[in-house]
């Protein structure tokens, strides 16, 4: 539909949030003191019993304390906690009022809870009149104003059709510019611009010279497809019940940075996801799963899970809420990032030491819910000598633990005494950006198997699209000819040494040249459009094939390009392997090359000694031994090192001390 003109586009969208988005109300060109009595009245309906306004109206006088309450908070952050506070305290003024007069009374302004329901009221304010700051300018009048219970929350800029996006975005900024929205206007907390074919939505930022267009969202589906058809819009992003929740659940008060963001629309479904598993777990039964959420590296899975943690502790569901971090020093900033998001300075706790953590988990205390720990403290319980009976009492609670980045830990010995034998009751959730899939499972799980179903995933390809992450320039350079890789393919699945063995044996011929071909076996594996994934000759090769030959040809090809490519030495450079053995086997081909690059290999300091030990101890000794004479340093290994299989390995220009080192 295309709309000529913004009053018929105003008119379409009304005409829809009321007739069938669950708005109930409009209120026709209303000025700020009409505002302001509009809310007294609604004040009033959620308030007349006898120990709050005793059935007597709220005074102007009366108001105009609750408006000097907001004026006095500087920040959209501030204005968010004053909402979500559920009420505000006045000093009864109204003589009337012989119970209560002089007295000071508590009123119920807002319950995130009661969406749709109790005393909720959903109101749109068509073109709402400002207060100018000057008789110079000219007066000003927003499009719409979306109002729960009295306060405008939601302000939305319209655009006719084929305007830009950002003619919509400026005219917010203009307003602001101009300090249209003070007064019961500064409790906006989302600014909505709104053309018939786009849609961003983003936080208030509070001043004009803040706003900052990687926060400006777009909205999208489930499954991670933009949604911009204004109605659309109107049936997801503007309805009741998600205006409700953008403001009670979806938008933090970032202490940290002193502001108020609001969450993509990726991370309230997946917030929501497990909130609503939560809510449908039947703690009675054994050995249920959670599921795990993916979402890539980059997207905020810090912010998504911590709200994730959040409903469910609001919700009641689970006596506990435990998120769990697969190192300690992480545990410590994921807790700090934590606070500064909580509603309540108490909300959040970590622990110093396992028997904190156990004392806490036995605590009944309501504002113990929510616990930051690590997944070592959480292991180490049983080994600490906890008493049966204390043990006992926290198996009986219904708890959740949500473990970040768990495909680092998954399959773990810590994790699966945690899951196997401390607390075999818990329900588990995972956050990971690289989940573990049944083409590269391991001990014959996946993250599926451990965790339960994929809740929701945000890929790499969603992440660049949307501009949430970083995209890269991908050139590849083959070691080996297609169909030398190919026919080392066909060799292994016929079972024959060579093309002769594999041609002249009828059974093995058949499956040689069913891999020889490209129509039955492709290159590259995809999926069908019944969603069957049909897997390519990438698919099926051995890790052999990447051995001394092809680590020899990656080698020549950094050389070859190292100047160009470092611009002379002025970048550092990053090589990334699968495993530590053959992180150090590049280590061994590099260190010794014709540019006299400096060369390195960085090891994650928790280290796991299993499978190959005295070559990953001969090669990290080997490493350290030639940093300490490059560089004059002392380094040694820690008494109490751990192999991990995941390493980074690093060349280029390295100095002691230099973030590239």
């Amino acid at each position: 539909m295309v709309f000529k003109n913004e009053q018929s586009f105003e008119d379409a969208l009304v005409n829809l949030l009321i007739s069938q988005k669950g708005w109930d109300e409009v209120l026709d060109n209303p000025s700020e003191e009409d505002l302001i009595q509009n809310w007294a009245d609604i004040l009033f309906q959620n308030n007349k019993e006898k120990d709050r306004l005793n059935n007597v109206p709220l005074s102007r006088s009366e108001m105009n304390q609750i408006i000097e309450q907001i004026n006095g908070l500087q920040t959209p952050l501030k204005r968010n906690e004053f909402i979500n506070g559920k009420s505000v305290s006045i000093k009864r003024e109204n003589e009337e009022d012989t119970l209560h007069f002089g007295k000071e009374v508590s009123l119920k302004i807002y319950d995130r809870q009661e969406i749709a329901a109790g005393m909720s009221y959903y109101q749109i304010a068509r073109q709402p009149r400002f207060t100018k700051k000057t008789s110079i300018l000219p007066d000003r009048r927003g499009d719409i104003m979306l109002l729960i219970n009295g306060m405008p929350v939601i302000h939305v800029e319209l655009k006719r059709s084929g305007t830009p996006i950002s003619k919509a975005v400026y005219q917010i900024q203009n307003y602001m510019h101009e300090q249209v929205f003070t007064g019961i206007f500064s409790l906006i907390q989302v600014f909505t611009a709104m053309t018939p074919e786009e849609t961003v939505y983003f936080a208030n930022p509070g001043e004009a010279e803040l706003f900052n267009k990687d926060y400006f969202f777009h909205w999208a589906d489930f499954d991670n497809e933009p949604v911009n058809d204004w109605k659309q819009i109107a049936d997801t992003l503007l309805s009741i019940p998600m205006a409700h929740q953008l403001i009670g659940f979806y938008t933090i008060p970032d202490t940290a940075d002193n502001v108020l963001k609001v969450l993509r629309s990726y991370q309230i479904y997946a917030a929501r996801e497990i909130a609503n598993r939560v809510i449908k777990i039947d703690w009675h039964e054994k050995d249920q799963l959670g599921g795990y959420i993916w979402h890539t590296t980059g997207s905020g899975k810090t912010l998504t899970s911590f709200k994730s943690a959040q409903l469910i502790a609001a919700s009641g569901e689970a006596d506990k809420v435990v998120f769990l971090m697969d190192r300690i020093e992480l545990g410590d900033q994921t807790l700090i990032e934590f606070k500064s998001f909580a509603e309540l300075e108490d909300e959040i706790h970590g622990t110093d030491s396992t028997v904190d953590l156990i004392n806490k988990l036995k605590s009944d205390k309501p504002t113990e819910k929510l616990i930051v720990t690590s997944i070592q403290k959480m292991s180490n319980i049983r080994e600490d000598g906890i008493g049966n009976a204390d043990l006992e009492q926290i198996q009986a609670k219904k708890m959740v633990i949500i473990i970040d980045e768990c495909h680092r830990s998954t399959f773990g010995d810590m994790l699966a005494r945690i899951k196997y034998q401390t607390f075999p009751n818990a329900v588990y959730f995972g956050f990971t950006g690289t989940p573990i899939k049944e083409e590269n499972k391991k001990k014959d799980n996946t993250t599926a198997t451990i965790f339960g179903d994929e809740l929701h995933s945000y890929s790499l390809a969603d992440g660049i699209r949307d501009g949430n992450v970083l995209g890269f320039d991908v050139t590849k350079v083959a070691t080996f000819r297609d169909i030398e890789i190919r026919k080392s393919v066909a060799l292994m699945k016929a079972k024959a040494i060579d093309e002769r063995e594999a041609i002249n044996h009828p059974e093995k011929s058949k499956i040689y040249y069913k891999y020889m071909d490209k129509k039955e076996v492709p290159m590259v594996g995809y999926k069908t459009k019944d969603g069957v994934y049909r897997r390519g000759i990438e698919d099926y090769i051995p890790q052999s094939q990447y051995g001394e030959e092809h680590r020899e040809k990656v080698v020549k090809d950094i050389l070859r390009n190292w100047v160009r490519l470092s611009r002379d030495g002025k970048f550092h450079a990053l090589l990334a392997t699968n495993s530590i053995i053959e992180a150090i086997e590049y280590y061994r081909l590099l260190k010794d090359n014709p540019l006299d690059l400096k060369v390195t290999a960085l090891f994650d300091k928790n280290l796991d000694y299993t499978g190959e030990t005295i070559f990953k101890q001969d090669g990290l000794v080997e490493i350290l031994e030639d940093y300490n004479n490059m560089f004059d340093q002392d380094f040694s290994i820690p008494k109490q090192a751990q192999f991990k299989k995941d390493i980074t390995f690093v060349f280029g220009s390295i100095e002691p001390g230099h973030n590239g080192s």
